[in-house]
């Protein structure tokens, strides 16, 4: 009888939580975590991109498959920061790309493939994989050649705080590599009590 009970328990606790304003994602039938800032397009990145300079924010493409650990730590863990959160629906116009995923994606150079295509053709091997572009892209390029940064792998909030930063900034353009920029924030971050953790 106590069994049943705790489990009933559980159950109810991890309803709650699935649900959860605090972590602001569900599950797509794609096995892919699905949040209220991630933009549902055709996914023709010229079009993404014209859209995302029409709302005065950056074009952002997350690469992720199914059953992510690295992803569902930064869903779970990075994302939901209140900060964090308030920085990507400000600041950035985000398209998920399933790495073995069947929907056509058209590149900025006009060649359209598959989702798993598309991610071979950019050279992507993990997930999740975060590639940020300039406000323009010149004419025939494609994606892997236009981003100003590419982030694959999972990073902890300040991390990946302060690369949105960077890239709203241009540091890119700077002579001020990442790291140093990052570890500059990091100290203003911590005084002021900023992301609100130890990383």
């Amino acid at each position: 009888m106590m069994k049943i009970a705790r489990r009933t328990v559980i159950a109810a606790t991890l309803s709650v939580l699935a649900i959860s304003p605090a972590l602001a994602f569900e599950m797509g039938d794609d096995g892919l975590h699905k949040t209220p800032w991630q933009r549902d397009t055709f996914k023709d990145l010229r079009d993404d991109l014209a859209e995302a300079n029409a709302e005065g924010k950056r074009l952002l493409v997350m690469i992720e498959q199914r059953g992510c650990i690295y992803c569902t730590k930064m869903h779970e863990e990075v994302y939901p920061d209140p900060e964090i959160t308030k920085m990507i629906e400000d600041n950035f116009f985000v398209i998920q790309i399933n790495m073995f995923g069947d929907v056509d994606v058209t590149d900025f150079d006009g060649e359209s493939l598959p989702e798993k295509d598309m991610v071979q053709k950019w050279g992507a091997l993990f997930t999740p994989t975060n590639l940020y572009f300039p406000e323009e892209v010149p004419e025939g390029v494609s994606a892997k050649d236009a981003a100003v940064v590419t982030v694959p792998g999972a990073f902890g909030k300040y991390t990946t705080f302060n690369m949105m930063g960077w890239v709203l900034e241009h540091g890119y353009e700077g002579d001020e590599p990442f790291q140093k920029y990052h570890a500059r924030q990091v100290v203003l971050q911590q005084e002021a009590g900023h992301l609100n953790l130890t990383e």
